[in-house]
């Protein structure tokens, strides 16, 4: 892993996180695609030791171009511990933006401008949100559509959220955000990591921003949901939104509130 960009070249002030695993045939489209919609922006890879090569080709753009960076872990751990390890690394390098994405396509890089323009404009999180005027999906058949929307409305319900799509993967945080929460003490580590992280921000009093994207299902490789990510969620969900209820979950640091500035830039 390069940790460090090359000699000479400024540090930009937004890193786009894209953990992978097995997602040989869509990683550089998608790295290019993000580069191409703002090319001043740095992109790290966290990759799973991929069997199917995925580290390898990454590692190849990342020698040929001082904005891609890698991560190789050892092992599949998770989707939340991915991030987690990548917003570790982010922060360590004094980005001002660390931006969330997936590797398969599903999230358009075209409209990641529109994310960093709420968090330059003070959000502590954006979120590209499904369930909003202007949002949509494509190529999802009706009972995915319905177990997304489902999923949404039930842990708004229950953990009481005022967010539209808390379980939206497309999202980006202020550094000074993800400093405050103390990540080590996430109760999740797979998909369902989306649901608490949000959760964490709007119960610290964070200023949350969505804004509409548009949700492509992957046409390349295979989707990793499982009913067991499900199943997962609505687990921990609901033990979160009992617990909440009783009053066995401390308060939560307050955030500080973030205002525009100058400095705030995506380089």
């Amino acid at each position: 892993m390069r940790s460090v960009p090359k000699k000479g070249s400024p540090l930009p002030g937004a890193v786009v996180v894209i953990p992978t695993y097995r997602e040989k045939d869509t990683i550089a489209a998608i790295i290019d695609r993000v580069l191409s919609s703002v090319p001043t922006v740095n992109v790290l890879v966290v990759d799973d030791n991929s069997p199917d090569g995925t580290g390898a080709i990454v590692d190849g753009i990342a020698a040929a171009d001082e904005r891609v960076n890698i991560m190789h872990r050892t092992e599949k751990n998770g989707l939340g511990t991915a991030y987690v390890a990548g917003f570790g690394w982010a922060l360590g390098q004094g980005y001002d933006f660390i931006i969330e994405m997936d590797a398969d396509g599903s999230h358009q890089p075209e409209e990641l401008p529109r994310l960093l323009a709420l968090l330059e404009g003070g959000a502590n999180l954006a979120i590209g949100a499904r369930w909003i005027p202007g949002g949509k999906t494509e190529n999802w058949p009706w009972y995915r559509k319905l177990i997304s929307r489902s999923g949404t409305t039930y842990a708004r319900i229950m953990l009481s959220s005022k967010l539209h799509d808390i379980t939206s993967g497309y999202r980006g945080f202020s550094a000074d955000t993800l400093r405050a929460l103390d990540l080590s003490k996430l109760d999740s580590a797979g998909y369902c990591f989306q649901i608490e992280l949000a959760w964490l921000v709007e119960r610290s009093g964070g200023n949350v921003g969505e804004f509409p994207i548009t949700f492509v299902e992957r046409l390349e490789g295979q989707s990793k949901m499982t009913s067991g990510i499900v199943v997962e969620a609505l687990s921990k969900v609901t033990s979160w939104g009992i617990a909440s209820r009783l009053g066995r979950i401390p308060k939560s640091q307050a955030l500080s509130a973030r205002t525009p500035d100058s400095s705030d830039q995506a380089a």
